[in-house]
């Protein structure tokens, strides 16, 4: 394998690793939002995007027994940039053929359609570019690019949420109604095009990167799910994946929407360049900060001392938003609470990544890792898909005091971690 530092395709990967996450399952509410569709139907059909992410757990064996992680990311990064073509295509049909309803059910789901099927796209790259990853990185390599590589995951997600909706926003006033998403389509296709092409020459092709086998005969596919589910304090794990971002998966599509939708509503009414203000800048800095902040402290005083101060600043964050429904304060306070929620979430997300890179070993790391991740999905699809039908019956404020108070379910599962010895083993070695 040619010797070429991390530095040159990590960060690049997973910033085209985090993108395609963020546009699918928040950008396209902030869309929807602007074409005025309802907020139970957004939240409702927009959380069925979860899915691959949950089923990616079933195809993740083909990515890991057939061919080799390096060609299948590549792929895939060509494949997401035909999507968004097909997306930005859609949208300008829309616009030209409807120009009087262009909220109409055609376009939804169309759109709809094409958003599935690069999520579709989406989960294959994860599998694919997490295991390159821990094939391509040695142990230590590994403890030592998870901040990187988690930093600029949430780069995507921040950009992608926060500065691209503000570009898009500003580019309305000079393009015809609603054609600036067909322009923010086409930019990302012409970024996942560059990036496959920069990963075809830049990556190393490890020799480790090959077909995984059984020398048994048995499938891969039997392999990476029996000794998933069969090991250690399996139950402990599946319920901390599962339950650690919940209250989370019930802001995350009513958050955008609260902040976008017009003050008559009961919400804050902010318009999309002031959304990516506060998304794009403030909260980019909050979370790269509390992402640093976070694998620091990890790698100082390890998972255990650290999950419980972590899952207080992912929890107590949530009661900002009754707040800023009760009150609706001023621009510069609204900024200053999701920043410091941004600053606790980028904490709290070193720490799920840790978890789930300590529990994801052994044979099968690509497999065991698109288990969990799906698990993860499964645990932000019921109730993102669920929290548009709350929010219309109980108004912003009474859905926000319940989410919250649903949310401190965190601080039950926390005390679970502490019988997983993995963690333990794993966190060893990655220290040596």
């Amino acid at each position: 394998m040619k010797k070429i530092s991390p530095w040159f395709y990590i960060p690049s990967l997973y910033f085209l690793e985090g993108m395609p996450y963020i546009i699918i399952n928040t950008v396209s509410v902030v869309l929807y939002a602007d074409l005025g569709y309802p907020n139970d139907q957004i939240a409702f059909w927009t959380g069925w995007l979860y899915l691959p992410w949950i089923l990616k757990m079933f195809w993740s064996p083909v990515v890991d027994g057939n061919g080799t992680k390096r060609r299948w990311l590549l792929a895939m990064q060509l494949f997401m940039a035909a999507v968004f073509i097909g997306l930005a295509a859609v949208n300008a049909w829309n616009v030209f053929s409807h120009a009087q309803a262009v909220h109409n059910l055609t376009f939804f789901s169309l759109s709809l359609f094409g958003l599935l099927a690069g999520a579709f796209v989406s989960a294959t790259l994860d599998i694919a570019t997490d295991g390159y990853y821990l094939l391509a990185l040695t142990a230590p390599q590994q403890g030592y690019f998870v901040g990187v590589r988690t930093i600029f995951y949430r780069l995507a997600m921040i950009f992608g949420s926060g500065l691209l909706i503000s570009a898009t926003g500003a580019l309305a006033v000079h393009l015809p109604k609603y054609q600036n998403w067909s322009v923010m389509f086409l930019f990302l296709a012409v970024l996942f095009g560059a990036g496959a092409l920069w990963h075809k020459f830049i990556m190393p092709a490890p020799d480790t990167d090959q077909p995984a086998r059984l020398s048994d005969g048995k499938s891969v596919w039997v392999g990476a799910f029996k000794t998933y589910f069969t090991q250690q304090n399996i139950l402990y794990i599946l319920l901390f994946i599962l339950l650690y971002r919940f209250g989370e998966a019930l802001l995350e599509k009513i958050v955008p929407l609260f902040l976008l939708k017009p003050t008559a509503e009961g919400a804050l009414g902010l318009s999309m360049q002031q959304y990516g203000l506060i998304k794009g800048t403030l909260g980019l800095g909050a979370i790269i900060a509390g992402n640093l902040a976070g694998g620091w402290l990890l790698g100082k005083f390890g998972f255990k001392k650290c999950i419980w101060p972590f899952a207080i600043a992912l929890v107590l964050p949530n009661f900002f938003y009754v707040y800023l429904a009760m009150a609706r304060p001023g621009l510069v306070t609204v900024a200053a609470l999701i920043t410091v929620e941004n600053f606790g979430y980028g904490l709290a997300m070193m720490a799920l990544t840790v978890f789930i890179m300590y529990v994801s070993q052994g044979a099968y790391k690509t497999s065991h890792y698109a288990i969990s991740t799906g698990v993860l999905a499964l645990g932000m699809m019921i109730p993102s898909m669920l929290s548009g039908k709350l929010q219309l019956m109980l108004g912003y404020e009474q859905f926000f005091w319940v989410t919250a108070f649903i949310s401190l379910i965190t601080f039950a599962i926390v005390p679970l971690t502490a019988r997983i010895k993995t963690i333990d083993e794993t966190e060893k070695a990655f220290r040596k």
